[in-house]
């Protein structure tokens, strides 16, 4: 038995940083489409698995940007 909502399939994300980003930064984050809002950025996109989701997560870090909040989308 698996956890609820959790698939085989890649899961869709939304992940929210503080500071603009623009596009150019789309194939380091995997691909994930980047878009500005106000005072932050918003990046969405699919990640296969938790530990790809974890990569991307450290990336936001090795740039030293600020999460602010990290959605699973449905």
């Amino acid at each position: 038995m698996g956890c609820p909502g959790h698939s085989e399939n890649s899961i869709r994300y939304e992940i929210h940083i503080c500071g603009k980003l623009d596009q150019k930064w789309s194939d380091w984050f995997d691909g994930f489409s980047i878009t500005p809002a106000n005072a932050e950025t918003i990046l969405q996109g699919e990640v296969a698995d938790q530990s790809a989701l974890f990569g991307l997560l450290a990336k936001i870090h090795d740039l030293g940007l600020i999460l602010l909040r990290v959605e699973k989308l449905t």
